[in-house]
Formats: C-alpha cells, sequence, structure tokens
C-alpha cells in the first residue's frame, strides 16, 4: 500500500467528452465565453476607475468583484481550453494542488466579498445620511482585503485537508478541474474526518455570511417598507436587487454542490453544477451590474462618446 501510495506524482482530468468534433465545439464555446468573460469585467472596472460618477463605496466593491471573477475564471478557463485540445489531460500533483488552493481561496474570498457588499448596501439605504462618513475609502479597502485574507486563510485549511490524503493506484479525476467531492473518492484513507472538516469549513464560512447577508436585508427590506413613496420603494430597492441575484446565483450553485454527501455526487451533474459557478457566473455578473444599471449605462455613453469625438478630431 505504502509503494501504490507514492506511485501518484499526476492526475489525469475525464473533462466533458473524448469525442474529437465535440472537444473542438466544446473548445471555441469556452473561448468564446472566456472572451466574453474578460471583456466584460476589464470593460466594467474600466468605466468604473474612467468615470467620476462611479467613484463611490458601491462601485468601488462592485469592481472588486469584478476584479475577483476575472481572477476567478482564469482560475478554471484556460486549463479547460488546453484540455479540449490536448490529447493527455494529465495535471501534476502540485499543479492539482495550487489550482484547488485558488479556486477554494477565490470561491470563499467572493463568499466573504459578497457580504462586505451587503453591509454596504445596509448603510446605504438604512443611514443615507451618514453613508459617504460611515463608509469611507479605507474601509471598503480594509473589507475587501479582509475578505482575501478570510478566503485564503480558509483555503489553506480547506487544501491541507484534502491533499493530506493518500492517493492509491487510481488517478483519474472525473471532473474537468482538481475538485474536493472526485479527490475524496481517489483517497485510499477513511475520509469520514476529512469529510466533517470539509463540512464544518465550509459550513461555518458559508453560515456566518448568510447570516450577515440575510440581517442586512432583513432590516433593509423593514426600511423599504417604511418608505412611504412606490417611486422611493423601486428606487431603494434597485441599488440591491443587483446584489441579490448575485448572492443567490453563486450560493445557490455552491450549496447544490457542497452540500450534499459525496455518496450522492454524480460526475454529469457535478460538471454541469460546476461549470455554473466556475464560468458562467463571472461571465453573468458584469451583466447584472451594468445592463439595468443606469449610472453604469450613462458611464458607458460618455466614455463612447469620448473616445468617438477623439477618433473624429484624429
Amino acid at each position: 500500500m505504502e509503494v501504490n501510495q507514492t506511485l501518484i506524482t499526476n492526475f489525469v482530468l475525464v473533462g466533458f467528452t473524448t469525442d474529437p468534433v465535440l472537444r473542438l465545439v466544446f473548445f471555441v464555446l469556452f473561448l468564446v465565453l472566456y472572451i466574453l468573460t474578460v471583456t466584460g469585467n476589464l470593460g466594467l472596472i474600466a468605466l468604473i476607475y474612467l468615470d467620476s460618477r462611479l467613484h463611490t463605496p458601491m462601485y468601488f466593491f462592485v469592481g472588486s468583484l469584478s476584479f475577483l471573477d476575472l481572477w476567478y475564471s482564469t482560475v478554471y478557463t484556460p486549463r479547460i481550453l488546453f484540455d479540449c485540445v490536448s490529447k493527455n489531460n494529465v495535471i501534476s500533483f502540485a499543479g492539482c494542488a495550487a489550482q484547488f488552493f485558488f479556486s477554494a481561496g477565490l470561491a470563499y474570498s467572493e463568499c466573504f466579498l459578497l457580504a462586505a457588499m451587503a453591509y454596504d448596501r445596509y448603510v446605504a439605504i438604512c443611514n443615507p445620511l451618514l453613508y459617504v462618513t460611515a463608509m469611507p475609502k479605507k474601509l471598503c479597502i480594509q473589507l475587501v482585503i479582509a475578505s482575501y485574507v478570510a478566503g485564503f486563510v480558509n483555503s489553506i485549511i480547506h487544501t491541507a485537508n484534502t491533499f493530506r490524503l493518500h492517493f492509491c493506484e487510481d488517478n483519474i479525476i472525473n471532473q474537468y478541474f482538481c475538485d474536493a467531492p472526485p479527490l475524496a473518492k481517489l483517497a485510499c484513507d477513511d475520509t469520514w474526518l476529512y469529510q466533517l472538516i470539509l463540512s464544518s469549513v465550509i459550513g461555518c464560512n458559508v453560515l456566518a455570511t448568510t447570516i450577515l447577508i440575510v440581517g442586512a436585508y432583513f432590516r433593509i427590506i423593514a426600511v423599504i417598507i417604511s418608505i412611504r413613496s412606490a417611486a422611493g420603494r423601486r428606487k431603494a430597492f434597485s441599488t440591491c436587487s443587483a446584489h441579490l441575484i448575485s448572492v443567490s446565483l453563486f450560493y445557490g450553485a455552491i450549496l447544490m454542490m457542497y452540500s450534499r454527501p459525496s455518496s450522492q455526487h454524480t460526475p454529469n451533474w457535478d460538471k454541469a453544477n460546476a461549470l455554473f459557478y466556475t464560468v458562467v457566473n463571472p461571465l453573468i455578473n458584469p451583466m447584472i451590474y451594468s445592463l439595468r444599471n443606469k449610472d453604469v449605462k450613462a458611464a458607458f455613453k460618455k466614455v463612447l462618446g469620448g473616445f468617438s469625438v477623439h477618433v473624429i478630431q484624429k
């Protein structure tokens, strides 16, 4: 057994299909999605930086979320593209651990960042007169940094807990990236302690951030209901709607993926569910915060108009 355990120096990612035609189709599809994700998130970050009207705490957090989503998508999609055109989907043990570490770190960081954004919306709606003084730039930066620190501290625990396991002869991961459920299935150890620690870490973090978000929105809803005019209620709610959609999509996918016991995980379901929060969600977020946002659309028109004038003058 000890000899077999030391032989695992790499893993094989099964991916989506072995059919060469479908692999080419997937390559084109994921390439287009990645280009759109990079363009959307970088474009939103640029708009927030260029337009002074967007230099507010809310858009600072939106820009931070776009940066995180850009990084998050880059952890997965380039590897997917490589595997679509590669004949040998091998990833080294160290490469698998690195992907796992950044994947977990960014996922945890997004949980905490969404909680910080909920606090921002709470202050903006419940204490509008004190908003500017209650949310100075220094505090916003500290909240973003704290989100990353908390995220990657939890990732260290998560990664160490996973890669302390001993992996036997089977090194085939039935997934398109290194993730906890398929790795646990390859372990030759008894994984009850691993599952307990994994569930505790994920549960505590998700529960803590969920309590913060739900608590903030209970207070926000109470304040919105107390507003007498329908127009005022719509305006107040519109400032929270994008964040609520982001929270629902991200937490929904994460809970569906990791709240079930490993025995109930099926490869096809896991791949489809994981695609949502690894590839689709980073693409959707910039759309959520821009398509229905008057300030962002006005900033886009301003930048586009300035660029057109500059081209005409040349």
